[in-house]
């Protein structure tokens, strides 16, 4: 199999991952809060679930980016600023400490779905902005 391909379906993997963990993740802002704090049942799995998706994610997509020498299309620039958005939201919504209210979390969490929702679009759409 071509190493391209490989890396392009694992790629694609952590990106299912990913939407099982923040998936998953969600239920804690809804179900067991305590005060403004999300659920801590299953707290640690699930932390390692959406890191181990992100980090595999931006991983299999810089070696992707390195095999096509940098050559991307416009779109890709969108792509990228909106996964950066994507990161931030989430690490607000889940933040520890008492900082945030729950309705801040819970807004953080839609930004994120609406985010990923977006990126998977633009991936598949792929538009010629030129």
């Amino acid at each position: 199999m071509e190493t391209q391909l490989l890396i392009k379906i694992i790629h694609m993997s952590g990106v299912a991952l990913a939407c099982l963990a923040i998936f998953l993740r969600a239920f804690t802002l809804f179900k067991g809060v305590q005060g403004n704090q999300p659920n801590p049942a299953g707290r640690t799995m699930f932390v390692a679930l959406q890191h181990a998706s992100m980090t595999l994610i931006a991983g299999t997509g810089i070696a992707l980016l390195v095999m096509k020498n940098f050559d991307v299309q416009p779109w890709f620039y969108a792509k990228i600023i909106l996964f950066l958005v994507l990161l931030s939201s989430l690490s607000k919504a889940y933040k520890k400490g008492d900082t945030f209210l729950l309705v801040q979390r819970r807004a953080g969490l839609l930004i994120a779905v609406v985010v990923f929702i977006a990126i998977l679009a633009l991936v598949m759409i792929k538009p010629n902005f030129g």
